[in-house]
């Protein structure tokens, strides 16, 4: 089959004849290559409108990794700070426990408690039967809620303790000044406080004291902290030593064979402060042993038979 085609020009009439074979070549192009035109033109059209070119692609993901990066550096530096805040206050709790634990020695000290019994250089004893069940692990909340809890706890035991070491501190203050005990270590008492013979005039006289009698030159020990107020001869005192011990109370020491302190000096409890003698009114090596109470000479049995511990409860 051939098809003619007629055209008209400027000379006249012309005809192109199409045959068989190149009509089908040119109904194949048609069915292709127009189909795949179209797709083309769409995807360029497509491309133009619906999608964005490289460069702000790449603006946009840049974008958004610096925004997931200040994220990420947030919290970070929340976690670090948090840390940080967990950190101090596990400081401030260590110390605490250390002042808790400098108190506590103290305190075993001053209280004459058994260190076995009360070490606060170990753990409490604990125990119990194994448990069978799992242990839950604690959340954070609850874990910083704890520990808020008991930085409190170790501050009011803290302060509760000080108190306590205050008192103990006073009662043994108390028990340091006030007058009890014998001013010898050996000895016995040879003349009491109250009516008795005079031993130089004979007759009925009124004695000041106890005397302790023993050996020339032994031992004579203050029975309460104090500050001497006299060191030296008094009358038939002999050698006297004088101290005061606050609260109206002080105490006198006679018939030294010497004096071992000087006025203005601070004696503890228990200091020797003399040596026994026979200076002054007397037979004999002895100490003439008073106590003055608020100016008044009063029988110093009491006090010398007096315990510390039993009347401030120390």
């Amino acid at each position: 089959m051939n098809i003619i085609l007629v055209r008209n020009t400027k000379s006249g009439f012309g005809h192109v004849t199409l045959t068989r074979g190149v009509v089908l070549v040119l109904s194949v192009t048609l069915v292709l290559i127009l189909p795949l035109a179209f797709l083309a033109l769409g995807y360029f059209v497509g491309s133009k409108h619906g999608t964005l070119a490289p460069g702000a692609l790449y603006e946009n993901l840049h974008s958004e990794l610096q925004i997931q990066r200040a994220k990420v550096d947030d919290s970070v530096r929340n976690a670090r700070d948090n840390m940080n805040a967990l950190t101090l206050r596990l400081g401030q709790m260590q110390a605490q426990a250390i002042r808790l634990d400098a108190l506590g020695d103290r305190l075993t000290k001053m209280a004459d408690l058994d260190k076995g019994e009360f070490n606060f250089k170990q753990r409490p004893a604990q125990g119990g039967p194994e448990s069978s069940d799992k242990v839950t692990p604690l959340p954070v909340s609850d874990f910083v809620s704890t520990l808020e809890a008991l930085s409190k706890q170790l501050e009011n035991r803290s302060q509760q303790l000080s108190v306590l070491e205050t008192l103990l501190m006073n009662r043994n203050l108390q028990a340091e000044v006030f007058p009890a005990g014998r001013p010898v270590e050996s000895g016995w008492i040879s003349s009491y406080f109250g009516n008795r013979t005079d031993p130089f005039k004979g007759g009925l006289g009124h004695h000041g004291g106890i005397d302790f009698a023993g050996k020339d030159g032994s031992s004579i020990k203050v029975v309460a902290s104090g500050l001497v107020t006299f060191a030296g001869e008094r009358g038939g005192y002999g050698n006297l030593v004088e101290v005061d011990h606050g609260n109206g109370y002080s105490t006198r020491y006679g018939h030294c064979k010497e004096i071992l302190v000087s006025v203005g000096d601070m004696v503890k409890k228990g200091q020797e402060i003399s040596l026994m003698g026979s200076t002054g009114h007397s037979t004999g090596p002895h100490l003439h042993f008073e106590v003055v109470h608020n100016g008044t000479i009063v029988n110093p049995r009491e006090y010398v038979d007096a315990k510390p511990a039993e009347l401030f409860g120390s």
